[in-house]
């Protein structure tokens, strides 16, 4: 692959680093932890406990939340606790949380966080199907701070909303959908049959039209140039504060002549968390709902 430019090594490190590699259980037991005391240190584990209907008490890196997650939106009142890499240890200890929780394999050690609360670490994916394991992780959160009620009616929602959307797509053909990020003006991220939203597409009958390699967590940066191969495809392009990095590619000769711009087939859509779990997931229907929904 050619040689990234340093934008689009900042880029990766956000978009894809976040991915945990590992799994680990804390020792606190449900009776034990304060809903109202938990941190979360990615963002994983914020959207399953803004699932199950607890605000945390912090956030690492609220202001990059707002700009690749972007929905659900956290209060002010959220404290935020530094990078998600290296939140400000510190700070923690004097917050005095209940629990923490956070991407396994990502960020401080286990033992460096057990020195300060009692935690959690969460798996984005088994590398197949990462909706289904973010399924079984909320049960996992629920039953750590006794919410097991919450995350049954979360669950039966979910269902239910992603089915009410199914009749949108209902005229659609089988015109495959290429889903993508811009990094820069010469790479993008492109989402694979084994990204978060793959299941989603399946239950609209929505054909993914990336058949190439694949990664752990669902995206793979490839070359623009590549695009070119799309013919007859919806295009759509999830916003995360790029807007520099639009202007410049869409201002390119190689962009203006490929297939699904010159048929008016690309679309920009608002920010969607690619290695989220269930309000991501619904998120990013909504989001195709309003691009692709009623439509032929």
């Amino acid at each position: 692959m050619t040689m990234m430019t340093s934008i689009t090594r900042r880029r990766l490190l956000s978009a894809m680093a976040l991915s945990p590699l590992m799994w680990h259980m804390g020792k606190a037991r449900a009776g034990t932890v304060d809903p109202q005391r938990i941190v979360a240190l990615e963002w994983l584990p914020v959207e399953f406990l803004l699932a199950l209907g607890v605000m945390p008490y912090g956030v690492a890196d609220v202001q990059n939340y707002n700009l690749w997650v972007n929905d659900p939106s956290l209060p002010d009142s959220v404290i935020d606790v530094g990078l998600r890499t290296e939140p400000n240890l510190e700070l923690l200890a004097q917050m005095k949380p209940s629990f923490l929780v956070w991407s396994a394999g990502y960020g401080p050690s286990d033992t460096q966080l057990a020195k300060i609360a009692p935690g959690r670490g969460f798996t984005f994916s088994d590398s197949k199907k990462p909706l289904a394991k973010a399924r079984g992780s909320l049960v996992e959160m629920a039953q750590l701070i006794d919410r097991e009620a919450q995350a049954e009616k979360h669950l039966a929602d979910f269902d239910r909303f992603i089915d009410s959307l199914a009749p949108r797509f209902a005229q659609r053909g089988d015109r495959p959908l290429l889903m993508i990020t811009v990094l820069d003006v010469r790479h993008v991220l492109v989402f694979g049959q084994n990204c978060l939203f793959q299941e989603v597409l399946d239950r609209y009958g929505i054909p993914n039209a990336w058949h190439g390699e694949l990664t752990f967590w669902g995206s793979t940066p490839i070359g623009v140039d590549r695009l070119a191969a799309f013919k007859d495809v919806d295009v759509l392009c999830f916003d995360h504060g790029n807007d520099a990095e639009m202007r410049q590619l869409t201002a390119t000769p190689l962009w203006q002549s490929m297939p699904f711009v010159r048929t008016g087939r690309f679309q920009r859509v608002p920010a969607v968390w690619f290695y989220g779990a269930t309000l991501s997931a619904m998120h990013f229907a909504r989001v195709l709902d309003r691009a692709l929904g009623g439509k032929a």
